[in-house]
Parts: structure tokens; sequence; C-alpha cells
């Protein structure tokens, strides 16, 4: 029976059904219900009515579009782009699914292939909604510096007009943990304002030399020269060295206003969405953190200029007390370099080649080994320990790194972002038998160098089958001891082997001369 039936039934029947006994009731209520197939209360319900609605037309819901296997989709394409926001991944979806399909991981029809990269950002939003997390924030330690200050011209975050590629803003991020006191790590970041390239690079100490030294660095590595530099008005950037090095390269040398990170916002934006999300807020110091945090940013620099979208302010308008502001579309650093048309045709090629042998999920995986490897160098705070124990602690275990609770799912992202190290209750300094695993002590170290990222459990597994009844599941633990005192005094190096080539390294000052490159 239709439904357009069912209601002239209903009209007919309802009036007769509140007018008779209940004897009656029951016998149209269980004839209504046969010729309807209602369920009991919900016929009840509609014949109790004095007031029967006028229902021409039932709306039922919009069959679903997106089934499984495109949602499945998206969350890894998400995951590969480093679970960015819907407005910076709906843009970049097409490119990233087809690469994702080059590397084999995604396996789409071309109806699904379709869905997927005509899906909405506000569906994106629904979609992804259990995955979303919030983060932490930070302290700020730049010290000021007076000196030349007046020699130094302000630029304000209303003054940034360049479309030409190679004007930087520029900021230190100290990863000072739990005590801004003492020699720490710290990490120089500088942000293109046109093409919003940004380079990264670690700095033993705060120093305007190791500004300098950094700065060289970065010419020889990024892919246009720098033109600008806009600093804030901290004393390793506002000095006489820095002043020299600028003039003599040919940059423009400006500052923001005290007081106003504003003036530094493209750079300031990335201190968090980068540093912060990727290294976290531990206190790292001395020369083997420095490597380690070196490796990660090899890796880091290529993920985020090729596969990292971000969008920029095109409009901005105050009607009254609001401010409406219009972005523009969601880019790629490198897909804006390519369009504003400035890199000569050898360079062009040459970054094509390495953005085509990128993998983006391998080299996120590899960033989350890196990651692990850099969190185990984190500086804890001191731990009280018992005088009478002071004198027998083993080199070994004063030396045990923190205790591995790091996550390596990578489609949930942001479960690794704004990372903490726990603090540790204390070195473990007493041994009740001796070392079982002293014998075989260079051969795990050799598996662990030829891949880092072996586990305790598989190592010992071998163990067994070489070496039958000697090693036992009960001794996995201390072999698990025994590979993190390792990976603590190792330096995971960023594996490039399945990258052709990686030309952004090895460029040649000579090649990027400002005429060669903006005449050619």
């Amino acid at each position: 029976m239709s439904f357009s039936a069912r209601r002239e039934l209903l009209v007919k029947v309802a009036l007769r059904y509140r007018e008779t006994g209940r004897k009656q009731k029951s016998i149209i209520l269980n004839e209504f219900i046969a010729s309807t197939g209602y369920k009991r209360k919900y016929a009840i319900r509609l014949l109790s009515l004095r007031k029967i609605p006028n229902v021409k037309k039932i709306k039922r819901p919009r069959p679903r579009i997106y089934g499984t296997g495109i949602q499945e989709a998206l969350r890894v394409a998400w995951s590969a782009a480093n679970c960015i926001a819907s407005k910076r991944l709906a843009p970049f979806l097409e490119e990233l699914v087809q690469i994702l399909e080059h590397h084999g991981h995604l396996d789409l029809t071309e109806e699904e292939r379709y869905l997927l990269i005509a899906i909405s950002p506000s569906t994106i939003d629904r979609i992804l909604k259990p995955c979303r997390e919030q983060f932490n924030r930070g302290i700020s330690t730049t010290r000021p510096g007076n000196l030349l200050k007046h020699q130094i011209p302000v630029r304000t975050f209303t003054d940034w007009e360049e479309t030409i590629p190679g004007f930087f803003e520029a900021d230190l991020v100290g990863h000072y943990g739990w005590s801004v006191e003492g020699a720490v790590l710290h990490t120089l970041v500088l942000t293109d304002i046109a093409t919003t390239w940004t380079e990264f690079l670690p700095l033993l100490h705060r120093s305007r030399d190791a500004v300098i030294h950094a700065l060289d660095q970065m010419q020889s590595v990024i892919p246009f020269p720098i033109l600008g530099f806009d600093t804030d008005n901290g004393s390793e950037f506002i000095n006489n060295e820095v002043k020299a090095y600028c003039e003599q390269e040919e940059i423009t040398f400006t500052r923001g206003r005290v007081c106003k990170k504003n003036d530094q916002c493209f750079v300031e934006q990335k201190n968090g969405n980068i540093i912060r999300q990727f290294v976290g807020y531990d206190r790292f110091e001395g020369l083997h953190s420095y490597k380690q945090l070196l490796e990660l940013y090899r890796a880091l620099r290529l993920y985020v200029n090729f596969f990292q979208p971000s969008m920029k302010l095109k409009e901005k308008k105050r009607i009254h007390s609001q401010v409406k502001r219009k972005h523009e579309t969601a880019l790629t650093p490198f897909q804006r370099l390519r369009l504003s048309g400035i890199s000569s045709n050898e360079m062009h090629e040459k970054l094509i080649t390495v953005y085509e042998s990128l993998d983006p999920v391998y080299l996120l995986r590899q960033i989350g080994i890196l990651q692990d490897a850099l969190w185990r160098q984190a500086v804890l705070p001191p731990v009280t320990i018992p005088e009478k124990h002071s004198g027998i602690i083993e080199s070994e275990f004063s030396n045990e790194s923190p205790d591995s609770e790091y996550i390596l799912n990578h489609e949930i992202r942001n479960k690794r972002k704004y990372h903490r190290t726990k603090k540790k209750k204390g070195p473990r300094w007493w041994r009740t038998r001796p070392d079982p695993f002293a014998e075989v002590q260079d051969e795990i170290e050799l598996s662990l160098e030829q891949n880092p990222e072996r586990t305790a459990k598989s190592i010992l597994q071998d163990l067994q089958r070489h070496y039958g009844q000697k090693y036992t599941d009960g001794q996995l633990r201390t072999l698990q001891r025994r590979v993190q005192a390792w990976r603590a005094n190792s330096v995971i190096t960023f594996e490039k082997e399945w990258i052709d080539s990686d030309p952004m390294t090895n460029l040649q000052k000579s090649t990027r001369l400002r005429g060669e490159t903006y005449h050619s």
C-alpha cells in the first residue's frame, strides 16, 4: 500500500476509531495494522490524533555519496598531508591523489577518484571530525638587542607587498624545555613571503656568528637568492656583524617593532605549525642532539615545501565591527615557486625531478623515525639519587634514555604533535645478573645500524633462530633496554637513497647570481 493510500485510510478510520468503544477500537486497530503494516503503538498514535497532518511528500534523507572506501582514501590523503586543515587540503587533493596512486598507496576507480577530488572542505571536516585534537603552546625567550636599532628600518606586517620570491622573515625558536637557563639548541626559521618557502637549520649556540653561518648555508640550499631579511629585535640579529653580512650579500635588512609579534606573522605561524609540531617543547643541548636535529630537518624541509599547502591572505575589509577576510587558494611553496616563473630552466627541471621522486607517505614515515631518535636525546629535569647509591651508578644505566611512549601510527598524526617528554622517576642503578647479550652486542648494533626501525622483539627472534635455546622470551625486556641505550647514543640519518638526487643541497652559488636568476 502506498503512502497516500495509507493516509486516505487513516482519514476514514480515525474518526470512527475515536468515537467507538473499547472492544470496537481493538477490532478497528487490528484491521488498520493489517492493512498498513504499521507498528501497533505508532498506529494508536495516528488514530488518536485530533488533526491529521497533511503530508504530500515524504522527505527522505539524501543517499550517502561518500562510502567507506572514499572516506578511508580521504584519511590516507589527510595523513599523508600531515593532517592539515580542510581548506588547505581540498585544493591539493587532485595532485596529492595522483602522487599517492603513483606510489601505490591508493587504488581508486574513476568514479571514486572523481568524488574524492570534488569533495568540499565542510564535508572533509565532517568526515575527519573524530580525528581532531587540541594543541599546546610554549614560551618566548627573545632577548632585546638595542644596538643599531635606529640604523635598521622598521617593516610592519602591513608593509609586505613583494610578489618576487626572496624576501624572508626570520626567527629563532629555542628548545629550552623545562628551564630557560643554560646553553641549548635553537632553530633558525626563514619563511619567504611570496611563496611561503620555509627553511630551518639548528644552531648550537644563540649567537651572531651562528646566525651568519646558518644564513650562509641557507643561501646554498634555497633554490632562489635571498633578497630581503626581516627579523625581530633580538640581540642575535641586531648587531654589526649581521648588518655587515647583509650589506656584503646585497640583502635588504629590516626589523619589526618591539613587542609586536604580528610584524613577523608569516614566520611566527611556521614556528608552531612546523617546529613545535614536529620537534616539540623538549630540551635539547649538545653536539649529539644537534646532529640528530639536523637529520630531521633534512627530511622535514622536503615534506614541508613540497607537500604542505598553505593559504595566503588576499583581501581584508573592515565593515563596522566585523573584519572580512578573503584568502587565496591553498598552494604548496613548490607550486607557488613554479607559478612565479623566476627559476631557470635547469633549476626548474631539477626541482621537478626531486618532486616526482618523493613519496609523501614514506617520507612521513622516515620523519617519524627521526623524531623518535631525536626525542630520545631530550634532557630531563635532574633526578635526586640517594647518597648511598650515588657511587655505584653504572654509566650504561645513567645514560639510559627515557621510556619510549611515542606513537608510530601516522594515520592519526595529531597524536604526535607538540610532544613533551614525561618526567622519569630515575635511572636504574642496580644489576642482579651478568649481561646475557654481551657476546652478541656487536651483532645487535650492526643490525640496528642497517635497519634503525627494527624492534627488540624481532632481533630476539633472530638470535633465537641462530643460537637456539640460549636466549629466551623472558630476556626481551633486557634486550629492549640495550636497544634503547644504543638509540640514545647514535644518530639516525635521513635515508635518501630512494631519491635519485637532492639538487637543492648541492647548488653552487655561481649558478644563483641575481643576473642569471632574474634575466635568464
